[in-house]
């Protein structure tokens, strides 16, 4: 039977099959992945329209258009982006940003910018250690390492490299590093450039962990457990009081990414320790972005005296690279400073989260294990559902980011929904009323 004489459901399974096939094919010929090595060592085509990575990025293009799908990625907002935005001159509530607390587009955190670049200029100009030292850098530090309540904080240019260049600096070949199977990526590119050994646990599951450490840790010269405190793709959090009690009976280390928790979680926005109520020094290692809640870019490591110096003198991602500009620094510093000063803004966003979680499960959508704290889930069950529900919705002003295999496993494809303090009750009701009629359209 030709492919257009079918109906339109098996159309498209038939054509998501072959794009699964393809996508399996291309990604066999990269042997370990994004590198595109491959097992055996042979000549290949110098072109990069040729390279295997190119050409699974055609197959999505190529299935996306087959199946009428519009690319949801790389759309260009015209401005502010918050619990709306404008692209292409049209307006959307939004669900695709990490302004939590509404910071980014604050008048005293542009004001703190624009200071900055006055008194600054655009760059320091150097590594920090040569001649890029500021006193925004210090005060941003200073600020850091109290709201953890440690003695210290160093704050990197990138986020994704303060992990690369901390782990891969902290550990080497005789020690183990144990992380949540779903650990950020850039975890495991530190862990990966570390040499360490690197064995997953199953999900917040701290018996697996503890197991593992039964059996390995003697086997090791340094033993480091890496968690989140609020994971960016379920919106749920670890047992941290019992990590913290593992950690010490197996005498290893304890690192927490908060990246998405700080700001987010505890009644004050001081992150899991605050939603714990836990003492900030029994967490060896805490990391966090500057580009959520904090509105600028970069990350930070916050701990005792000792880690912070060695990072600030041998890390690579520091040593190596320019100083963090002050016009990102001053509003970072600045939003932490609004945090503490306005935590109804947490409290705000604590709610809505709440409604929108509790709507959505009452109509029926599957949002997983998320707690209902700025990241809520809604399982699709595939990647071409979670595509055309985004495409659908972005047409009826509705800007929320699918997420698709191979990111996460093809039955958890899902849409991905970042809430902030600025979202209204009429905006969520809106949307999963709108969400429940495309829904429907594709059963």
């Amino acid at each position: 039977m030709a492919v257009k004489n079918l109906s339109g459901a098996l159309k498209q399974k038939l054509i998501q099959q072959s794009l699964q096939r393809k996508l399996k094919q291309a990604e066999q010929t990269e042997g370990d992945g994004l590198l595109g090595f491959v097992s055996k060592p042979r000549q290949g085509s110098p072109r990069f329209d040729q390279h295997p990575g190119y050409k699974q990025l055609q197959i999505l293009r190529q299935g996306a258009e087959r199946l009428g799908v519009a690319d949801p990625f790389f759309r260009v907002h015209d401005g502010v982006a918050g619990a709306t935005t404008q692209i292409g001159g049209r307006s959307y509530i939004n669900y695709a940003s990490y302004n939590y607390l509404g910071f980014s587009g604050h008048p005293e955190v542009n004001q703190a910018a624009k200071d900055a670049v006055e008194r600054y200029g655009t760059s320091v100009s150097a590594s920090r250690p040569v001649s890029g030292e500021r006193p925004i850098h210090q005060a941003l530090e200073a600020e850091l390492a109290a709201a953890y309540g440690v003695d210290a904080a160093v704050a990197f240019v990138s986020g994704h490299a303060t992990n690369v260049t901390t782990l891969g600096y902290l550990l080497g070949s005789r020690d183990l590093i144990l992380h949540d199977e779903l650990i950020h990526n850039s975890s495991l590119v530190g862990a990966q450039l570390s040499g360490a050994r690197r064995i997953a646990f199953a999900h917040n599951d701290c018996a697996a962990l503890e197991r593992i450490l039964e059996e390995q840790r003697n086997n090791f010269e340094r033993v480091l457990i890496v968690v989140e405190g609020l994971y960016s793709m379920d919106g749920d959090f670890p047992d941290l009081p019992r990590l913290i009690e593992i950690k010490r009976r197996h005498s290893a280390w304890l690192m927490v990414d908060e990246a998405h928790s700080f700001g987010v979680l505890g009644q004050h926005g001081m992150g899991i320790r605050e939603h714990f109520g836990i003492d900030g020094r029994d967490v060896d290692i805490w990391m966090g972005t500057l580009s959520k809640v904090m509105s600028g870019c970069g990350g930070y490591i916050a701990g005792e005296q000792a880690l912070c110096d060695m990072l600030r003198h041998f890390a690579p991602g520091f040593l190596y690279s320019v100083g963090m500009p002050a016009q990102v620094a001053a509003p970072a510093l600045a939003a932490l400073q609004l945090l503490k000063r306005e935590p109804e803004r947490v409290t705000r966003l604590q709610q809505i989260s709440a409604y929108f979680l509790q709507q959505a499960r009452s109509a029926g959508f599957d949002t997983g294990p998320s707690v209902g704290v700025a990241v809520i889930p809604i399982i699709t069950g595939s990647s071409l559902n979670a595509a055309r529900l985004s495409d659908r919705l972005f047409q009826r002003g509705i800007n929320v980011q699918p997420i698709l295999h191979p990111a996460v496993p093809e039955k958890s494809a899902r849409l991905r929904f970042f809430l902030s303090c600025e979202h209204t009750r009429q905006q969520v009701d809106q949307t999963l009323a709108i969400l429940r009629e495309e829904t429907a359209q594709l059963a």
